[in-house]
């Protein structure tokens, strides 16, 4: 099972959009995935539908050590997509860590429970730095960190999300691989020329950095994104093709080329189920696409 987090100590970079995204894509394509809401606001929790909700959610998985699929897991209406919500709108994981002997190592420790159920289990986490978010970067394979264009994200990235990789530096000690780090530009106007220094300037820092690299796939800003949240679904089946007159890349080769990217070894999967997005869509579905 490989483990994704997306981490950024800044809000509204649109980690909660692209984790359910990615998740929507990668389960169309027959992988089975878990999302694990770690975000006091809970906005990942209410992306999708349930079809199937369960009680439980991420404060009994790390509070209480509950792992039990039949108490914890709640199914979405997206196939092969699941989800463990978040219910810790007080904020009590965090204290819990701190004086807990296994603090930032929980979840990791939790993780084999659901190992061979899954294929991909992808984390959001609130935008601030806490023992929570250090705890999902100590479980991760890897890191995804959106970073919205703007000159003060890009002082924020470095200040905050990427120190808070280097405090975490002191755990190769215990022979814990440090997860890699993928910076992912969101929300992206490619027409500003603020925007394009910027980003030009992001990947010239990072070029050679052997533990931080920048996507080579960029996230639009696009009216797609808003549109699929508001309607329950992956961004990819509510843009499969380019709408009328765009240059730039539809909605669904940008989520299937990020998520390619990501997992390299199910490049076959995703291909073979991107000739068939449309036709994943429900009557239903295409009414709601037609209203929005």
């Amino acid at each position: 099972m490989n483990v994704l987090s997306l981490i950024s100590t800044k809000g509204g970079a649109g980690k909660t959009t692209v984790a359910a995204n990615l998740g929507g894509v990668l389960a169309d394509s027959g992988l089975r995935v878990l999302l694990l809401d770690l975000d006091s606001q809970p906005t990942l929790s209410s992306y999708y539908a349930l079809r199937e909700s369960r009680e439980a959610g991420s404060y009994e998985l790390i509070a209480q050590r509950l792992t039990v699929p039949e108490q914890v897991i709640s199914a979405t209406v997206i196939q092969h997509l699941d989800l463990i919500l978040s219910n810790d709108r007080a904020g009590h994981i965090s204290p819990l860590l701190l004086h807990a002997p296994d603090g930032r190592l929980r979840l990791r420790n939790l993780l084999p429970a659901f190992q061979d159920r899954y294929d991909v289990l992808i984390v959001d986490t609130q935008g601030a730095r806490s023992i929570v978010v250090e705890m999902a970067i100590l479980a991760s394979d890897c890191a995804l960190c959106p970073v919205p264009p703007e000159m003060l994200a890009a002082r924020e990235l470095r200040r905050g999300t990427l120190g808070l990789f280097e405090e975490l530096e002191p755990y190769r000690y215990l022979g814990i691989v440090l997860p890699s780090v993928k910076l992912l530009l969101n929300q992206v106007n490619a027409n500003r020329r603020d925007t394009r220094l910027i980003m030009q300037s992001l990947r010239a820092s990072f070029q050679s950095d052997p533990h931080v690299s920048v996507c080579t796939t960029v996230i639009p800003d696009r009216v797609a994104y808003p549109n699929a949240a508001s309607l329950g679904l992956p961004v990819h089946r509510v843009e499969p093709t380019p709408p009328p007159g765009s240059r730039s890349p539809c909605a669904a080769e940008v989520m299937r080329a990020l998520a390619i990217e990501l997992f390299p070894q199910w490049t076959a999967q995703l291909l073979v189920s991107g000739a068939q997005v449309p036709g994943q869509l429900s009557a239903t579905e295409r009414r709601l696409i037609r209203r929005g």
